[in-house]
């Protein structure tokens, strides 16, 4: 199979990583660079050692392959600025692909590029892009949601199988609740998790104390979870019905942070439901 063509259109975490795990295979091919700001493509290109930087779309040579590694909120504005660039003969016989990597956007968000005839994709990794260079490491064996037009993800899937990561199809119809869902699996756990270690200052628990709380409630909630799912691995006084405590527990907390007080009450009550009919739904 000839080596692919590949421009990478957005030069942060994200851009980087998939430059730095592309740069290892033979079948891809870095073609071009380009990012909101010249210079950090011209660092990409520079640090990774593939790609040449562009300051603009018009410089953009053709590729079998776009990669659209913008903030969400940039996604279709790209598209359109590509669509506008391009034409249908710059591709020949072969139509491109864009892919898009937002959890929540659906591939035709880059409905412009349709125009030309190319085929639309979103792949969503499911893992953290705050260091490029553990989420290199972290990228094998991780997973990726995908989504799009069928010769698309086709393309989009053999990308990741030859990256190493797994895939498993998104519906895009319900793709904003699971984003949603990863928000939170994750983001919301760092933020409960923040939330605690504020009222163990507040509490008067010392810092280095409160982070050994931290790691060990974590890190024994996360395996007991894993071993015997939420309902099981569910403990504390809403899964044990102790009403008196539950109810004074959230008066001093709302004493203390309004907010947290309101998340405390709304966590019990679906606690209790969990525990109880074994979901925190209808």
């Amino acid at each position: 199979m000839p080596t692919a063509r590949l421009n990478v259109i957005g030069a942060g975490r994200v851009g980087r990583t998939f430059m730095r795990l592309l740069k290892e295979t033979s079948d891809y091919s870095i073609q071009d660079v380009m990012s909101s700001n010249f210079r950090s493509a011209q660092e990409a290109t520079d640090l990774i050692g593939a790609g040449r930087a562009v300051q603009d779309y018009a410089q953009l040579k053709p590729a079998d392959l776009s990669l659209l590694t913008v903030p969400d909120t940039q996604i279709s504005e790209v598209a359109q600025k590509l669509s506008d660039t391009f034409d249908v003969e710059a591709h020949g016989e072969q139509p491109s692909v864009a892919v898009h990597c937002s959890g929540f956007f659906p591939a035709d968000e880059m409905a412009p590029l349709r125009k030309l005839n190319w085929h639309l994709a979103s792949i969503h990794p499911v893992l953290s892009f705050t260091d490029p260079v553990a989420a290199q490491q972290q990228f094998k064996g991780a997973l990726c949601g995908l989504e799009g037009d069928e010769e698309a993800i086709k393309t989009v899937r053999r990308l990741v199988d030859r990256l190493g990561a797994d895939s498993f199809p998104i519906n895009s119809e319900t793709k904003s609740l699971y984003h949603a869902a990863a928000v939170f699996s994750n983001n919301f756990t760092v933020v409960l998790q923040a939330i605690a270690n504020e009222a163990w200052t507040q509490a008067g628990v010392p810092s280095e104390i409160a982070r050994k709380l931290n790691k060990t409630l974590l890190q024994g909630t996360i395996e007991n979870v894993i071993a015997e799912g939420p309902r099981n691995a569910l403990t504390g006084p809403a899964a044990r019905g102790d009403t008196y405590v539950v109810t004074r527990q959230g008066e001093d907390v709302s004493k203390w942070h309004p907010a947290a007080g309101q998340i405390y009450k709304a966590m019990s009550e679906l606690a209790k439901e969990l525990k109880t009919r074994g979901t925190t739904g209808s």
